[in-house]
């Protein structure tokens, strides 16, 4: 689904060079659920945009879904993040004036869908994540758990090959935060491939594979067991579980 290799990021001012990301390496198999971890500054949010196609890498490639991402026009990005992505956020970025209904309806809307065929992805979304008789709800009715639920529902109703979440449960109690996770677990079990970005290492334990990150660059769980770079097969250990789930 995702291969990332000699991936770097690094922005220029006209005293400094910072890097964001070093010489990163990861691939990431379709269906599997990877939990990225790091300590604050590691670089994590800066792959999650490159991974979602907000930002480009300043060298290296990305290839997502089998398209070479780095020989694309901003246009051509912006076409393939909306059909191939879904994002969640932390503080669930739901428009306040819309009800659940518009809110997911949104990006369908950029995507030229008719009518008939927006309510019933809207529809199916909204029940999936247990909304479904919330839809003309707005979201400050709904609980923070909901809120993200219909986040969620946003994201799905998209139909994405690859879902990104950002601390998807951080503004969430425990007890949200773990039917959250049991979501995202079900949504991964239907075919979705999920990267979440968390700093709670029972949620990142209960994904099929860790990726750690220090510093910009990957040290632990960058490579699926048996993957190939700069043509060597590379081990990455819990990477075992993943490739007998996506067989």
């Amino acid at each position: 689904m995702l291969t990332m290799t000699h991936l770097k990021k690094y922005y220029r001012t006209a005293l400094v060079e910072t890097h964001a990301i070093r010489d990163f390496n990861l691939t990431v198999a379709a269906g599997e659920f990877v939990a990225v971890t790091g300590p604050s500054g590691s670089g994590k949010t800066t792959f999650l945009n490159i991974a979602g196609l907000l930002e480009d890498a300043s060298e290296g490639q990305y290839l997502l879904d089998g398209v070479d991402t780095s020989r694309m026009n901003d246009d051509q990005r912006s076409r393939l993040r909306n059909q191939k992505i879904g994002f969640i956020f932390q503080n669930f970025n739901l428009i306040p004036d819309l009800n659940l209904f518009d809110n997911v309806d949104v990006p369908l809307r950029y995507r030229g869908l008719a009518g008939p065929e927006r309510k019933r992805r809207i529809e199916a979304a909204l029940q999936r994540v247990g909304l479904g008789s919330r839809m003309k709800h707005y979201p400050s009715e709904l609980s923070g758990g909901q809120q993200q639920r219909a986040a969620i529902a946003r994201a799905l109703a998209g139909e994405p090959k690859l879902l990104l979440a950002d601390e998807p449960t951080g503004n969430l109690d425990s007890s949200m935060a773990r039917a959250t996770m049991a979501l995202l677990e079900e949504i991964n079990d239907a075919g979705t491939t999920i990267i979440m970005v968390t700093h709670d290492p029972e949620l990142a334990r209960r994904a099929h594979r860790n990726v750690h990150m220090v510093d910009g660059n990957v040290v632990d769980g960058g490579v699926v067991d048996g993957g190939v770079v700069d043509g060597q097969v590379v081990h990455g250990g819990e990477g075992k579980s993943t490739l007998n789930k996506a067989a």
